[in-house]
């Protein structure tokens, strides 16, 4: 918002430059984007009286005038502009003037042979308009003396803050509001333009008031003001709307946008019998409701809009005239013409009008106000302002006025809050003295801040405990005991408290969870996977996924509910975008919900599929997929380096992946970890991926139970054994439904200590091996720490292997 410092002076004496001000602000928690010194713009312009004017001997288009700038005899000026002529009063940028905003330096020059000294300025010269057809004249010549500044008489006396408030300080969207600002950061008083009730001429007009939905519209004041004169606004009133970056229109309009700037308060003003025309009668009521079906409206900026059930309209007679609290209506508009005036001043919902803004695509002053939030005490204060303008400088004449307010609306926001002054110090620490000692910040300081602020500290029989009244224009933003220590700390000042640590501060570490994450990741990483990052949000296309209420775009509509279906989606992005296959992990959360309500989980997924060397002149060209095997002992890699005993089970519980190629993890074969399996056939045909892609998806909160250490467990070490080891094969015909892994846990669990490593290095099944069976050879390892094993070692650990397999699934043995 562009604040003028000559305007604001009206309500807030301001002692400090410019500068010094916007710093102030600065550190109260505004940010000044601009200040913009108008004093520069026409340093050494002043009023100059043009006594003679003549055709310029060698151009048409040219006049040579004899100027009068109070010197000791007249200024001889070339001036180009066809509006010049003698006997009037003009703005004359002296020799060696600069003019800023058109980059001028004023010197004296020959113009087709006749010398210059000087220039008559334009307003757009002097930064005062975009563009200007001629020189600029000054209206009134009786109190004007040739040679003085000619400044204040512009209005360029005058430094403008382009100031931006947070999204909470409604209030600051006001003259009136940076006002109060002021004042509570520089101590001096408050000067408000308060109005007293308007005294109503009583008139023919007959005015009521609907208001269906009293939510979306608490209050609503319709006054009718009559015999107005419709034409520009004075000077004083144009120069302030330009200096806050509002173009002036005529007196009527301007006093509205005056009133939103000054009390941030938007109204808005119909031409009454314009309203008669659209009602259909000259009995009104003004009603406030949402759009129907199929009803249009066309707009100020004379464009016919489409309106939705979200669109709060204003009505006449259930005709709407205008979109309510953003735009009003063509139809009904105040032009040249109009003699009489239905003044609207209203509290709308914040976010009635946020979304009826949002659904005509449409962002204007007053909804930006409304949808921060009006403060309603301060309605009729805005409303008895206009209409006094409106009687000062338009002849108005005051007959009806009808004033509905909704349950709603006749409360009054007020807001009380508890304030603790050890809360105070907890939070804010000492305060820093001039002397450089530190200290607690006072009772007295915080009531004097709080005064400051308006609000209202009663002592309780708590020692320095206050009951704090806030005052009704700081209602949306002071909610909590905290926001009161807040606005103590960003009045006294944020760089008057100690910058000490706290006493007690130890020495930062990592979280055992973090670390444990840390080096999951390095060793995904050593194993060749890169670390991927999605939105947790995505298409809906699971029953159990979670449905964001009001999302920004269909396609991100939904929490996603695992980290398998955003893998797929990348591995595929990237073959399409002629990138190698991608081979990656993603720690995640995911989302889901059942009829126990609604559930998250952190997760960790993976996807490796492809080719990934270089070149292939080793094979011809060809590619060669990634095997099972291979990307089970990439996985069996990163289990080996965090120390985590896995085993593999049968499972198709995931439709995407191939139902005879898809395990069940489990850590020490009894805690469920997740699931690793190749990307089914049919899905890799339909995304058009390489021939095997596998994928897995870990539970994050498994990993961490399992792996994290207890404080104060040391790490166990195992020291390698210097001893040979001794190996055995063993044969044997087993049953198909009979698994791999069952049969490694039987043979791990006899061999004990002794038996170091399984393998199986032998599968067959077919001729001379009985249907249903299938022969199997394991190569079992034996190694002790201690000693070299001797075949007296070996024998009965083996024997007891056999006995356990033959006992435990029925195999024969071969060997």
């Amino acid at each position: 918002m562009r604040i003028s410092l000559n305007w604001l002076q009206e309500y807030v004496e301001i002692n400090l430059p410019a500068e010094a001000l916007a710093d102030a602000l600065t550190m109260a928690g505004f940010e000044v984007e601009d200040i913009e010194d108008r004093w520069t713009w026409a340093d050494g312009v002043v009023v100059g009286k043009v006594l003679q004017r003549q055709p310029h001997p060698d151009a048409d288009k040219l006049s040579v005038c004899q100027v009068d700038i109070g010197a000791a005899a007249p200024s001889t000026i070339v001036c180009g502009a066809a509006n010049v002529r003698a006997d009037i009063y003009v703005a004359v940028a002296q020799v060696d003037t600069y003019l800023p905003i058109v980059d001028l330096k004023i010197k004296p020059r020959q113009l087709r042979g006749v010398p210059s000294a000087g220039m008559i300025c334009s307003l757009a010269e002097l930064g005062l308009a975009k563009e200007s057809d001629g020189i600029y004249i000054f209206p009134d010549s009786e109190d004007l003396q040739v040679g003085q500044d000619v400044r204040p008489l512009l209005g360029l006396d005058d430094v403008i803050l382009d100031l931006t408030s947070t999204a909470n300080r409604a209030d600051a969207l006001s003259l009136v509001g940076v006002a109060r600002e002021v004042a509570a950061i520089t101590g001096q008083p408050l000067k408000l333009p308060l109005t007293p009730n308007p005294k109503l001429q009583p008139g023919r007009s007959q005015l009521a008031i609907d208001l269906p939905d009293a939510k979306a519209c608490p209050i609503y004041i319709g006054t009718v003001v009559e015999q107005v004169k419709i034409g520009p606004s004075p000077v004083w009133l144009q120069r302030r709307l330009e200096a806050s970056g509002t173009r002036s229109i005529n007196n009527i309009v301007d006093i509205t946008n005056y009133v939103l700037l000054e009390w941030g308060q938007p109204l808005h003003a119909f031409d009454r019998d314009r309203l008669y025309a659209a009602a259909g009668s000259d009995d009104l009521t003004l009603g406030v409701r949402f759009a129907r079906e199929n009803e249009a409206l066309k707009t100020l900026d004379n464009q016919t809009r489409s309106l939705s059930p979200q669109t709060l309209l204003i009505t006449a007679n259930d005709q709407p005239v205008a979109l309510a609290g953003v735009m009003g209506g063509e139809a009904t508009e105040v032009h040249d013409g109009t003699q009489n005036v239905v003044l609207e001043a209203a509290y709308f919902d914040s976010a009635a009008i946020r979304r009826s803004a949002r659904s005509q695509g449409l962002r204007t002053e007053a909804s930006a106000r409304y949808e921060r939030g009006v403060n309603p005490a301060e309605l009729v204060l805005a409303c008895n302002r206009a209409l006094q303008l409106m009687q000062a400088l338009a002849g108005a004449t005051l007959t009806t006025q009808a004033v509905e307010r909704t349950e709603v609306g006749k409360i009054t926001p007020t807001r009380t809050l508890e304030l603790r002054l050890d809360r105070v110090h907890q939070m804010l620490g000492p305060v820093s003295e001039a002397d450089g000692t530190t200290t607690q910040l006072s009772a007295q300081a915080v009531e004097a801040v709080l005064s400051k602020l308006g609000c209202e500290a009663i002592a309780t029989d708590q020692t320095a405990v206050w009951q704090v009244k806030v005052p009704a224009y700081r209602y949306r933003d002071l909610e909590r005991e905290i926001d009161l220590i807040e606005e103590i700390a960003r009045l006294y000042g944020y760089d008057r408290f100690a910058d000490t640590l706290p006493g007690g501060a130890e020495a930062g570490h990592l979280s055992p969870e973090v670390a444990l994450a840390r080096k999951l990741r390095e060793a995904f990483r050593a194993a060749g996977l890169t670390e991927l990052m999605h939105y947790s949000v995505t298409k809906p296309t699971a029953e159990n996924q979670v449905v964001l209420a009001n999302p920004l775009l269909p396609e991100y509509s939904a929490l996603r509910s695992d980290l398998i279906a955003g893998l797929i989606d990348a591995f595929q992005f990237n073959l399409e975008q002629g990138n190698q296959a991608l081979n990656g992990f993603e720690f995640g959360r995911i989302f889901w919900q059942d009829d126990n309500g609604i559930h998250e989980a952190e997760k960790v997924g993976g996807i490796m599929g492809g080719d990934r060397r270089q070149g292939r002149w080793v094979t011809s060209g060809q590619p060669q997929p990634l095997s099972w095997y291979e990307a089970k002992g990439i996985l069996e890699a990163v289990f080996q380096k965090l120390g985590l005993a896995v085993t593999y089970r049968t499972a198709d519980t995931d439709a995407r992946l191939h139902p005879g190629r898809t395990a069940s993890l489990w850590v020490r074969g009894k805690t469920p970890l997740g699931l690793f399996g190749q990307l089914h056939p049919e899905l890799r045909r339909e995304r058009d991926l390489p021939a095997e892609v596998y994928l897995f998806q870990l539970d994050w909160p498994t990993i961490v139970s399992c792996l994290q250490k207890r404080p104060g467990e040391a790490i166990e070490f195992q020291p390698y054994s210097s001893y040979p080891a001794s190996d055995r094969d063993l044969a044997f015909f087993a049953p198909v439904e009979v698994t791999v892994a069952d049969l490694a846990r039987v043979i791990t669990q006899a061999g004990g200590k002794l038996l170091e490593s399984i393998t199986l290095f032998d599968q067959y099944q077919g001729q001379n091996v009985a249907p249903g069976q299938r022969s199997l050879a394991f190569r079992l390892v034996y190694r002790a720490a201690d000693r070299t094993l001797t075949d007296d070692d070996i024998e009965p650990v083996h024997q007891k292997v056999r006995s356990a397999l033959a006992k435990k699934f029925q195999v024969n043995l071969r060997s």
